[in-house]
């Protein structure tokens, strides 16, 4: 396993850290046993790093992780999110009292006193124009009921917005091989401010793992079902925001070009890596032999210059002017 130091926290977080929206929700059934089984062996294979949401199955996921905590004796990072428990999801919601709820229920459910890290969950762009939203997330740092604090956004524009408040340590946004943009102009930046940043999404939600066919069928309850539009939230999160149809016809160009003896899953998420700005990537596993599959991919060799050219050049024919302008 890699390690990065995560923005100016001083953490050596594993490269590859594990999400953990899958184990709570919206992807389909889940066996709790399967769960814990599968965060057991992302720490047998040097992940130290996790990251959720308090929205992810209402707190089953944090709940989890607090379980993972007592079980392991291995030391454990978790950074959640908190804002998308608004109904409406607007940004006069992210108000003290709301955000300050919103914590309070996380350090339950995780059985701590401080959170780790707290990223503001994807809200409204309106949000990073108010910079007493930010003095909110100071006054509970010294408050002591949080570490460190960061975002989880949308678009590049408000990541390189949310950068500019000083405190903010880390920026979790999609990147993969089917959204580029970050890489652009965000990623420099961040390493002059030296942020950190999460990828998350790093599979494209599984269209990169080469797995899904055109018949694939999603539970009721998986976004990957009832989200390509963007019905219930950002479309962007689902398949990176790209036709699905289309999703798996570029899958096949990346096929011919996965190195021998390597995964698809583990051509992408080693690809994520081949970019230094990037503190972890964050693909998500609900059983052992996907963390085994995932996370073994941090010990892969480096891809060569040629193989991430016509990575490029896939994307730049098939993929970026359906994502390009949107995130």
């Amino acid at each position: 396993m890699q390690y990065r130091t995560l923005g100016r926290t001083g953490w050596q977080v594993s490269a590859l850290s594990f999400g953990a929206w899958a184990i709570g929700g919206t992807w389909g059934p889940t066996v709790e046993s399967e769960s814990l089984a599968a965060l057991h062996r992302a720490i047998d294979l040097g992940v130290n790093f996790f990251d959720t949401a308090d929205v992810y199955g209402d707190g089953i996921s944090e709940r989890l992780l607090a379980k993972l905590r007592r079980e392991t004796r291995e030391p454990i990072l978790i950074a959640t999110k908190a804002g998308r428990r608004l109904n409406p999801h607007v940004a006069a919601g992210y108000n003290r009292d709301n955000l300050t709820a919103f914590v309070e229920r996380s350090l339950s459910n995780l059985e701590v006193e401080a959170l780790d890290l707290l990223q503001l969950h994807c809200p409204p762009t309106d949000v990073y124009y108010q910079p007493e939203v930010f003095g909110i997330l100071d006054g509970l740092v010294k408050a002591g009921k949080i570490r460190y604090y960061g975002v989880s956004v949308e678009k590049v524009e408000e990541a390189l917005k949310a950068i500019e408040y000083p405190n903010v340590q880390t920026v979790q946004i999609i990147f993969n091989m089917f959204r580029q943009r970050p890489a652009e102009l965000f990623f420099e930046q961040a390493k002059k401010r030296q942020v950190g940043i999460l990828a998350r999404v790093p599979l494209s939600s599984g269209m990169l793992t080469g797995k899904l066919k055109a018949d694939t069928a999603f539970a009721s309850n998986d976004h990957r079902a009832f989200n390509r539009q963007g019905e219930s939230f950002d479309r962007g999160e689902t398949f990176s925001g790209i036709d699905y149809d289309l999703g798996l016809s570029a899958v096949e160009e990346l096929r011919a070009i996965c190195p021998p003896g390597l995964s698809l899953t583990q051509f992408a998420l080693r690809w994520i890596l081949m970019f230094d700005a990037v503190t972890c990537a964050i693909p998500g596993a609900k059983r052992p032999s996907q963390a085994e599959e995932n996370f073994s991919a941090a010990d892969l060799p480096p891809l060569s210059e040629e193989t991430m050219a016509r990575v490029q050049s896939v994307y730049d024919r098939t993929i970026r002017e359906r994502v390009q302008h949107y995130w």
